[in-house]
């Protein structure tokens, strides 16, 4: 895949038109306080609308998740808001090196599904796998994870997981970052990306991501005036090569995250990592 100079966004929905009203519907069921709409210049968009975004805004790439339905256990499922196999593969067609994915695995189908997600790592545009965890309720060290962390190795690819609590009805605790501990220690050629800060459990993701080499954090799905001060200390001083930018859109923005950076006032170096330079180093198929 040819390198773009640029923001990585590592964790984007689908941000077609058509799954807009699938966002709606599932935060309205279940009466949740996740907020998608905004302005219109900054919501879902067609493939070359959001291509001027990126211009505009200086994005290289946005990673989309990407795969194939599947049954959650909470109350809604987690794919029907994902890009499915041909939305994505037109996308790094018509774009290349603009659009790429990350696979969302589907641990309750066993060896199959590893099947599947190695098939798809085949393809030039899937750079990692995502671990939706609070669609299955297990926790990252759980043994039906485990071939899928031997896939990322093998590819030399990485898995992102949203750590933290789940933004729906769906339960929390398996998204504790302490989780990769283990998996960390066992799969040490695997890179980790915690997700979504960890919130609330940021302090202990922040301590993975100090421990371990290969575990990492990101912010997607929670705009910039929203990152804490531990978690802003982390990524001015110990965590400037740890730390990936991500908007985890609809549910932030991307001139909703851009604008907010800026104020932040985060020095150049720290913004350059954090923007793009760490996501680079993880995501290994980019350059």
């Amino acid at each position: 895949m040819s390198r773009v100079g640029g923001t990585v966004d590592y964790l984007c929905n689908s941000f077609l038109p058509h799954r807009e009203q699938a966002w709606k519907d599932s935060i309205a069921s279940q009466g949740v306080p996740v907020k998608v709409g905004r302005d219109h210049d900054d919501s879902f968009v067609n493939a070359e609308g959001m291509v001027a975004r990126m211009d505009e805004l200086g994005i290289a790439t946005v990673i989309v998740v990407a795969g194939e339905p599947h049954r959650s256990i909470g109350a809604f499922n987690f794919s029907d808001m994902t890009a499915n196999v041909n939305e994505a593969s037109a996308l790094a067609e018509l774009y290349p090196g603009r659009f790429c994915a990350l696979w969302s695995i589907d641990p309750t189908s066993g060896h199959a599904g590893v099947r599947r997600a190695r098939e798809a790592l085949d393809t030039s545009w899937v750079v990692g796998l995502y671990n939706h965890v609070h669609s299955f309720d297990r926790p990252f060290d759980h043994a039906d994870f485990y071939p899928y962390y031997a896939l990322c190795a093998d590819a030399d690819v990485p898995v992102v997981m949203q750590a933290g609590t789940s933004g729906g009805l769906m339960p929390s605790e398996c998204g504790r970052p302490i989780g990769v501990d283990r998996p960390a220690i066992y799969f040490p050629e695997t890179r980790f990306v915690l997700s979504h800060t960890g919130w609330p459990w940021v302090t202990e993701a922040i301590a993975m991501a100090l421990k371990f080499p290969n575990v990492f954090l990101g912010t997607a799905s929670y705009p910039p005036q929203h990152w804490g001060a531990e978690l802003l200390q982390f990524i001015r001083q110990r965590g400037g090569r740890k730390v990936l930018f991500g908007s985890n859109f609809p549910t932030v923005g991307h001139r909703q995250a851009m604008a907010q950076l800026a104020g932040l006032e985060l020095p150049d170096e720290v913004v350059a990592n954090l923007l793009e330079a760490t996501a680079r180093s993880v995501f290994r198929r980019l350059t």
